[in-house]
């Protein structure tokens, strides 16, 4: 019987600095294991000397290749595109700054050898990482599964790995608007939680901002929610049934004691309330029907610049 095989997906936006020391640790981690490996590296359009140490670290060993993309994308176009060129038996996607553990990889080849076809890690514990971000991230994954009727493991990210069955179930939803963790949580198939304690970056610096974050939130709840625009009619129905009875009141008023002056200060309440909830509901609309627009275009996911295809071991 022929070798299992594993292509390891790591999308890279300048990480010039971390790229040799993510080369010794997936090497020294998957020496033990007893599956043919691959990695292919995705360059989402770095602007520093990335691609150039990829090329050295294939030139030493070639079993490391990478895709390059045309510009910036992003990491969920950098995923997509990694998995596309991926045609082992499993594949696994962790990020290339060392936050989550390559050792977790013979576990997770575990449980895929003990029937799993998703294994996905989930962090127990967040070193190097703000307060505020942690309580960010728990009010989303709270936030997402409300309004969802998809279950997104919270606290998990988009280190896992994967049968050929489910990230070939993947490649096949092609929306522009990409949320990753939504889609590997889309497609079901057995699935196993690995717990692990994410460290801080190995070097360098993160690349989110929190407003990358926030576009990050707003493309995982569109993309798997309706609830805004239904939150959006029920406060629209809400106010329109208090401003019926407002106005019976006022009309029952008039005809009984007769027409006072209005008082202004009241009267810009009103308006600027209606405005306010009638803009709220406009944007919400708008965000749904701009992710529309870029589906109608049809335009490619991404673009590759340069393939260097990895080599058997």
């Amino acid at each position: 019987m022929p070798m299992p095989s594993v292509d390891i997906i790591v999308p890279v936006f300048n990480e010039q600095e971390v790229l040799p020391l993510f080369q010794e640790r997936i090497q020294a981690v998957m020496q033990s294991c007893d599956v043919d490996w691959r990695v292919i590296f995705v360059d989402d359009g770095s602007s520093d000397e990335s691609r150039e140490v990829m090329r050295q670290i294939h030139d030493a060993d070639g079993r490391f290749g990478f895709v390059a993309l045309s510009r910036n994308f992003g990491k969920e176009y950098a995923l997509t595109a990694g998995l596309d060129h991926a045609s082992a038996d499993a594949a696994v996607v962790i990020d290339v700054d060392l936050q989550d553990p390559p050792e977790l990889i013979p576990d997770m080849i575990a449980a895929w050898h003990s029937g799993y076809d998703v294994v996905y890690a989930t962090r127990k514990v967040r070193h190097g990482e703000s307060a505020t971000k942690k309580a960010t991230a728990n009010l989303f994954y709270r936030a997402i599964n409300a309004m969802s009727k998809i279950d997104i493991p919270k606290d998990t990210g988009d280190y896992r790995l994967m049968s050929k069955k489910a990230y070939t179930a993947v490649n096949k939803l092609r929306e522009r608007n990409r949320f990753m963790k939504g889609l590997f949580a889309w497609v079901g198939f057995k699935q196993k939680q690995l717990l692990f304690e994410r460290e801080p970056r190995a070097a360098g610096q993160t690349k989110w901002n929190y407003g990358k974050l926030w576009r990050f939130a707003l493309d995982g709840i569109t993309s798997f929610s309706y609830v805004p625009l239904r939150f959006a009619t029920w406060i629209g129905m809400t106010v329109a049934i208090f401003a019926f009875f407002y106005g019976a009141v006022i009309i029952a008023k008039t005809l009984i004691l007769g027409n006072d002056v209005p008082g202004y200060p009241s009267l810009m309440v009103v308006i600027l309330f209606l405005g306010g909830i009638q803009l709220t509901a406009l944007g919400i609309i708008g965000e749904y029907l701009g992710r529309m627009f870029d589906e109608s275009k049809q335009r490619p996911i991404y673009l590759v610049e340069e393939y260097q295809p990895p080599t058997d071991s």
